[in-house]
């Protein structure tokens, strides 16, 4: 996935050298403690490695409901969707617009 990331400018190629740092050694600690005893309460969370930070991530929860008496079709969600659920939409964030600094690596 890290090939998608734009590598135009030094600080951009910079960013991906140290994205390329982080593996499976960041992440194996984590899993192990999930699976061990220690952790034997903690369940139905999300947790995300980035390098040598874990992040605990918050739940999501509904936004916005719509219903329809007969159901839903491709049809009518197309119908409806531009003009209940598109602009409560989140807008998709790459890690280099949320993080304001590098991966700890």
């Amino acid at each position: 996935m890290i090939g998608t990331i734009p590598t135009e400018t030094e600080a951009q190629k910079a960013r991906v050298e140290k994205i390329k740092k982080m593996g499976p050694e960041h992440i194996a600690p984590v899993a192990v403690f999930l699976a061990s005893d220690a952790a034997k309460e903690i369940s139905g969370q999300v947790l995300g490695v980035r390098g040598k930070e874990i992040m605990l991530f918050g739940h999501m929860r509904p936004m916005r409901s719509v219903h329809h008496d007969l159901g839903w079709t491709p049809e009518r969600l197309a119908d409806i969707f531009p003009g209940t659920l598109k602009h409560h939409l989140v807008p998709l964030e790459t890690s280099g617009q949320y993080f304001n600094y590098d991966p700890l690596v």
